[in-house]
């Protein structure tokens, strides 16, 4: 080990130091008095008995140790204790006790404390590097072992939360705690004084308390932040923790039971009543106090389960920290060996029993290791450090995971072909079904985890029940057609398909019954592709020509075969569907937008370096070597031409010749640009890429907010329909990788940012005080609105939009917006916190009934962090399990647009076409900086 002591200390802070580095038996009174000082600061040491603390000024050390060092490494023996006074280490594990190889699984911070295998001298489980200059205090194995001895109920608490970090539960609150206590207590006394009385329970009197489940009912009442009694608990718990509630009998948990509590201001003999000001105060502030509460309440409520032993959890315990687990992005989307274990739902839970860990919010990057699969914890992401690679049994033991993912692993069953694994299942038990004779017996079910597409195919097929819907029983037949474009193209799908499609009948009645049951499937399957790609299968010729013939092949077995007749129907009328593209022949300007084919023409202005444009007729599906050539072809030359999308800021992004579809991707006033490479300087923006110097407000303000909400929806529930499923597949593995274009997504995604620019853009146009005062009220009126409509693409389009830094330094007009307002802002910013993988977001819509416009970005995340996050083949197979979790979050659109948004709204009898025009037709500023100089010339900086 490598100490190097600093010479940068203050004189002050370095008297401490030179007491600790005296021989123990040399320290003085004084010497134990400076040390113990310094160390009452330490936060693994603040519930520690003063006792216990001037022993350890006795027979500690003080080590500074430069980054990079190495205190220990994995396998050693251990000698010493530590506690990190100031810096950070990393802790590495290796599977092969080879360092070359160890994986960093987390980092130890201030106040942490480390090493206790020394009390039964087990090989430390993992080496200690230095992140950084950090300071230690060493407690040598002797000496930590007496004093283990001698208090070890004081200091069990640092073999609990991972690592040596303390429970929550400070001595003293923090002010803002401090302050919501204050302002709940009083609210109560005002509202219901009889909330807070003398109360007796066997024969013994309480004074001052509250009831837990009035607590929890009167918290309801209060506001429309408070969803259920199980966020209530979590936000009453946030002040227990911080002794601003305490339970009469000093328990650490807060429950919607029949159980006393008492304020802190309560503690006293003759506790103040609020005065009037107070009372006032109480009302102004509540609000924003339950607020505070609702968004800091789920960790303290998670923090209050953990601490349970695990024999005391119940079944709603985990569920709930299953639940939380399933929202954290890190664990939602780990590689197949780990989310086989989330995915059986008894195994996690088995696991979750065990789990006892600190949850916070991640201040530094973190990672987990489970069984050498490695996932990345980001600053901000809300977990605790899951301790389990660790120096003694205080988390969930690799023991306890090991032993479950060996579980796993006997349930795993692998086909091999030529020596290679070519399908991976998994076997589960699937129910328990009643015998004749009462008794139970076994059901087990396999899941495809990996396979070749082939195998893949062919064991769904077997799977087919055929007495039931294409429904959940065949959900995975649905997920292998969803996402199938990633792993075998429809060029390579169509022949499969139609070999396995049996062709001869055989004489036997049983091989007869088993070909018809083998066509049966095949058909079905080949019904179910077809719907689900739709026009897509119109855009290839090999596609077109399987369909073609598929349906002789079934319509020549139908002819001896009666039972195919009823499916032979259904499959002509799908593939007319297909080949037959349906318009509509109702009155043009009512007529609904059709999803954009890539096989359509259209046409694209691209403009020289001297602002000409040459308007050329090109494929949506076009690449730019296509659009290149076109415009060569009217420029009379193609050398060296490079096409540029050219934002209104003058950002410059040249294209690829692969690129397909761009102008699709262009920013809102984005345009498309022609040049030569030695040209490309001297780009400049059009006059119209500004967008307006002067606001729509005079016609604004007479259009009414529900109106406008109303049309809003309906042209965004029109580009929402046009978007087919598979253009967030082709989206998330990149279109040039699959050949697709995502035209129809790109509109839809540009819509929000056009939303998001219109708010920002009619704001910072509007030079009137108290014109902008009006206008921030009707745009949270809209926002409300679209909420009402379950259009939450646009809500958050809107306040996003008014949470824009150019519109949000606005303080003067903000100033002036009725406290009504600020109040429904704030819940609406409530619901967009991205906290805990936008967890008040994705509550607040698995409530909502279908239709939705759902957030999209958020969506793409989801596609985006699983793609990410899992590889697309393990072993050469492909890993059907990500299929899985990539089609279920496409299958959220499909139930998004379940059911049709309404044409029969009261609102859609009033002919509003000037309404209908202007949301359709928004003209916006899309430059931040132009943006942000209009704001500054509206409200200057204060001096």
């Amino acid at each position: 080990m490598v100490a190097a002591h600093t010479s940068s200390h203050s004189s002050e802070s370095a008297e401490w130091i030179i007491c600790l580095d005296k021989r123990p038996a040399e320290r003085s009174g004084e010497d134990v008095d400076i040390i113990l000082a310094r160390l009452k600061n330490v936060k693994a040491f603040e519930r520690f008995h003063p006792s216990l603390l001037q022993r350890i000024c006795l027979c500690g050390f003080y080590e500074c140790l430069e980054k990079g060092i190495t205190l220990y490494r994995q396998g050693d023996i251990g000698t010493s204790w530590y506690a990190v006074l100031s810096g950070s280490l990393d802790v590495k594990v290796s599977e092969t006790s080879s360092y070359q190889d160890a994986v960093t699984i987390c980092t130890l911070g201030t106040g942490t404390a480390f090493g206790e295998s020394i009390l039964d001298n087990t090989p430390r489980h993992a080496t200690i590097v230095t992140r950084e200059s950090s300071e230690l205090l060493r407690i040598e194995q002797r000496e930590f072992r007496s004093l283990w001895e001698k208090y070890h109920q004081c200091m069990a608490g640092l073999l609990v939360p991972p690592y040596g970090v303390m429970e929550s539960g400070c001595s003293v609150p923090s002010e803002k705690i401090l302050r919501a206590g204050k302002i709940l207590r009083n609210a109560i006394l005002s509202r219901a004084p009889h909330m807070i009385r003398d109360r007796k329970y066997h024969l013994k009197t309480y004074r001052q308390c509250c009831v837990g489940t009035e607590l929890v009912d009167w918290q309801m009442q209060q506001s429309s932040c408070v969803h259920s009694r199980i966020q209530a608990v979590g936000m009453w718990q946030v002040l227990l923790e911080e002794g601003v509630l305490n339970h009469v009998d000093q328990e650490l948990s807060f429950q919607d039971k029949y159980l006393f509590y008492r304020f802190l201001d309560d503690e006293q003999e003759d506790a103040p009543f609020p005065s009037e000001e107070e009372r006032k105060e109480s009302q102004e502030e509540l609000q924003d106090t339950l607020l505070l509460l609702s968004q800091i309440g789920p960790d303290a409520h998670m923090r209050m389960i953990l601490r349970k032993h695990p024999s005391e959890r119940t079944a709603d315990d985990l569920e709930i920290i299953y639940e939380e687990l399933l929202h954290i992005k890190a664990l939602s989307h780990l590689s197949t060996t780990v989310s086989t274990v989330s995915r059986n739902h008894a195994q996690l839970l088995r696991l979750l029993s065990h789990l006892r860990a600190e949850w916070q919010t991640a201040t530094t990057c973190a990672c987990v290791v489970i069984s050498g699969v490695v996932c990345t914890l980001h600053e901000g992401d809300d977990f605790g450090k899951l301790a389990l690679v660790n120096d003694a049994p205080r988390a969930a033991s690799i023991e306890d995971f090991n032993r479950i993912l060996r579980d796993v692993e006997a349930n795993t069953v692998r086909l091999k072909e030529h020596g290679q694994d070519v399908l991976v299942l998994e076997k589960s038990l699937s129910s328990s079904r009643t015998s004749s004779h009462g008794a139970s017996s076994s059901h087990y079910k396999y899941k495809v985890m990996s396979g070749t597409p082939e195998k893949i195919l062919e064991h769904l097929l077997e799977m087919m029940r055929l007495d039931s819907q294409f429904t959940e029983s065949d959900s995975s037949l649905d997920d292998f057609v969803l996402t199938h474009c990633v792993f075998i193209p429809n060029s390579q799908l169509c022949p499969v398909l139609m070999a396995q499609y049996p062709f001869s009948t055989g004489s036997e009645q049983e091989k007869l019954d088993y070909t018809l049951n083998n066509k049966r499937r095949v058909i079905r399957l080949v019904m179910q592709w077809a719907a689900v790609h739709g026009d897509h299968l119109q855009e290839e010729d090999v596609s077109v020509a399987f369909l073609e013939e598929f349906l002789v092949a079934v319509s020549n077995d139908a002819k001896v075969i009666p039972a195919l007749k009823d499916q032979l129907t259904t499959l002509e009328r799908i593939q007319h569907k297909v080949l037959l593209r349906q318009f509509s022949m109702g009155d043009e300007k009512l007529q609904k937008r059709q999803p954009i084919k890539s096989n359509d023409e259209i046409l694209l202005k691209v403009y020289c370096c001297d602002h000409t444009y040459t308007t050329i007729r090109v494929p949506v599906a076009a690449s730019v070597r296509e659009v290149i050539g076109a415009v060569a072809d009217k420029l009379g030359s193609a050398e060296d031409l490079l096409l540029v999308n050219l934002s209104s800021a003058g950002e410059k992004v040249i294209f690829k010749p692969n690129d397909v579809s761009v102008f699709s991707t262009l920013s809102i006033n984005g345009r498309l640009f022609a040049c030569r490479r030695d040209q490309l300087d001297s780009l400049t923006p059009l006059p119209e890429q500004e967008g307006p110097s002067a606001g729509f407000l005079a016609s604004f303000e007479l259009m009414s907010s529900k109106d406008v909400a109303y049309h809003m929806t309906s042209y965004d529930w029109e580009l929402f329909h046009c978007v087919h499923e598979l253009e967030l597949i082709y989206h998330t593995f990149g279109r040039q990788n699959v050949k697709k274009t995502t035209v129809n997504l790109d509109l839809f995604l540009r819509r929000f940012n056009e939303i998001q620019f219109w708010v920002i853009t009619e704001i910072c146009l509007c030079s009137q005080l108290s014109k902008r005062v009006q206008l921030l009220k009707k745009f949270i009126k809209i926002a409300a609105h679209c909420k009402e409509y379950r259009n939450l693409n646009a809500f958050f389009a809107i306040i996003m939009g008014m949470s824009n830094p150019a519109v949000c330094r606005l303080s003067q007009t903000w100033e002036k917006l009725p406290s009504k307002f600020k109040k429904f802002y704030g819940e609406f910013e409530n619901l967009m916190d991205p906290s805990r993988n936008h967890r008040a977001y994705r509550l607040t819509v698995a409530k909502l009934e279908p239709p939705i416009i759902p957030f999209m970005p958020l969506l793409i995340k989801d596609m985006t962090f699983t793609h990410e996050g899992n590889k697309t083949c393990i072993d050469n197979l492909v890993n059907f399990e990500k299929m899985r979790m990539i089609a279920n979050t496409v299958k959220i659109l499909r139930y998004c647009r379940s059911q049709p948004f309404s044409p029969d709204s009261p609102l859609a009898s009033k002919n509003h076409p000037e309404v209908r025009t202007y949301v359709r037709q928004l003209n916006v500023i899309d430059n931040q900086r132009t943006l942000t100089q209009l704001s500054h010339g509206l409200e200057p900086r204060r001096s």
